[in-house]
């Protein structure tokens, strides 16, 4: 399979930042995954912080650490030369570095005259690993839930992490198969598929999530929404590689605007989900809808919860908030509807 795999636990590196809105990649991780992150790092300056221990670079390798992983993102994504001597040292302590920014790792000399003398890797985790397929489009064994959106950055993330660790909890074969930086990092694997030739999307999701046994969840991270005028190709693809029985719909409530596209309002959520079961089913016939997530940070709680129950009513399937609901409505409908 090819994916990008990340060596744990990890030596999360928090930087300078100030927040842990600057450090949201290292806090998604910490949250999502606290078994795979030994410590922290922090520059002197740094206000941000985790609840993990504090260790530099060589502490943590003899503590155990596989990988430092860049745990926020600079202005305009690129890597401050003042933190090249930083990864350097990190390498030279037995580290990986794995970076979901812009500015590739690989382009850095300095970074990698350091991995070749040390035989570390340098893990650009927005770059496809391996040889790039086409899709084949055949039935595959196993059980697959995709999240779609109305727009970007809805909470496709969120809610299909959430949705794994419920079922988790409920010892339900299940794995969280990302397809974005963060979620990569947040896993330690995955397929970045808005850095994938668009050809090759559909393929190299049938490879992130491959015939499994019959009783196994596949619970995959979506991207952008089929109704974005930039973003839709990646989304398309995803949908057609991923060959989902069921879709979860992500929608921020009260949004009309799409997220930086002026002129673009966001649909009617009978219009998405119309559009997603229609073009899903050229590669799964079977695909439905199994529930919607909404993201009411907007709204107050009482309006939260009417506006939950009215589109609940409307639709006929679960909806729920993950942060303020939880997300156990959906996986209760998936072990009825999915046994």
């Amino acid at each position: 399979m090819n994916t990008i795999e990340l060596k744990t636990p990890y030596l999360v590196f928090l930087g300078d930042a100030e927040d842990l809105i600057m450090a949201k990649v290292a806090k998604g991780v910490a949250h999502w995954r606290p078994e795979k992150c030994l410590a922290q790092f922090r520059l002197p300056e740094a206000k941000a912080k985790l609840d993990l221990p504090e260790m530099s670079p060589k502490e943590a390798a003899k503590a155990g650490a596989k990988t430092f992983v860049m745990g926020l993102a600079p202005i305009g994504g690129t890597l401050p030369k003042a933190w090249i001597s930083i990864l350097v040292d990190a390498m030279e302590a037995g580290l990986d570095i794995a970076s979901g920014l812009h500015a590739k790792l690989t382009d850095i000399p300095e970074l990698v005259e350091a991995a070749a003398r040390t035989g570390q890797r340098l893990l650009d985790v927005r770059v496809p690993q391996g040889e790039m397929v086409c899709g084949t489009g055949l039935p595959r064994s196993g059980k697959r839930l995709l999240a779609v959106g109305t727009d970007c950055c809805v909470g496709k993330m969120f809610t299909t992490l959430a949705i794994h660790r419920e079922m988790q909890k409920r010892d339900i074969k299940a794995t969280f198969r990302a397809t974005g930086q963060t979620g990569i990092l947040i896993e330690g694997s995955g397929v970045p598929v808005d850095a994938v030739v668009s050809d090759f999307i559909a393929g190299m999701v049938e490879q992130l999530t491959p015939a499994n046994d019959v009783d196994h969840w596949d619970i995959i991270e979506g991207q952008g929404a089929l109704s974005h005028p930039a973003y839709a190709g990646v989304s398309l693809g995803l949908l057609h590689g991923a060959q989902a029985d069921v879709i979860i719909v992500c929608h921020e409530a009260g949004r009309e605007q799409m997220d930086g596209m002026e002129g673009y309002p966001v649909l009617d959520l009978q219009e998405v989900i119309d559009m997603n079961l229609s073009m899903g089913k050229l590669t799964n016939p079977n695909i439905r809808l199994g529930g919607i997530a909404l993201n009411t940070s907007n709204l107050s709680e009482d309006d939260a919860f009417t506006t939950i129950a009215q589109i609940e009513q409307r639709f006929g399937v679960p909806v729920v908030d993950p942060v303020r609901t939880g997300v156990k409505a959906i996986v209760d409908h998936l072990e009825i509807t999915h046994a």
